[in-house]
């Protein structure tokens, strides 16, 4: 059902061997998404420890509050950008943020057949060739 498991290109980082650069990239984490959890993602990523500080820094500035996309949106965008890139990690891990944000069973449903409608029609104008309308300019 598409919950095939990977060996990891890379070891995953505990916190026992994790630098202290890597350590406070976790705590921030942490803090600031009041959780004791760090997923693989971050932990594959610490292997590169500055990598990890720009990807966490990015991410929690665009995913955060403040800025005028609500928080479930972007979660829901995450996922629809993850199922057309065919990434079955960041479909689950951002399936599960926008869930924790409000997102209900039929949102997730009507989001994917959105982004089935959109990858047909995308294709469809991709190879007929179909020129942009000039008002669309």
């Amino acid at each position: 059902m598409g919950t095939e498991q990977y060996s990891p290109m890379l070891p995953l980082i505990s916190d026992e061997d994790a630098s202290p650069e890597v350590k406070a990239v976790f705590d921030d984490i942490r803090e600031t998404r009041n959780t004791d959890f760090i997923n693989n993602f971050w932990r594959v990523l610490a292997n590169d420890p500055d990598n990890l500080a720009r990807t966490w820094d990015e991410l929690k500035n665009l995913m955060g509050p403040g800025t005028s996309l609500d928080p479930m949106v972007k979660e829901l965008i995450y996922v629809a950008v993850s199922t057309v890139n065919n990434c079955t990690y960041c479909v689950r891990s951002h399936t599960a943020a926008a869930r924790q944000k409000g997102a209900s069973d039929e949102q997730l449903a009507e989001l994917q057949s959105i982004v089935a409608a959109a990858n047909k029609t995308n294709r469809l104008a991709i190879g007929l060739q179909v020129p942009v309308d000039e008002a669309f300019q």
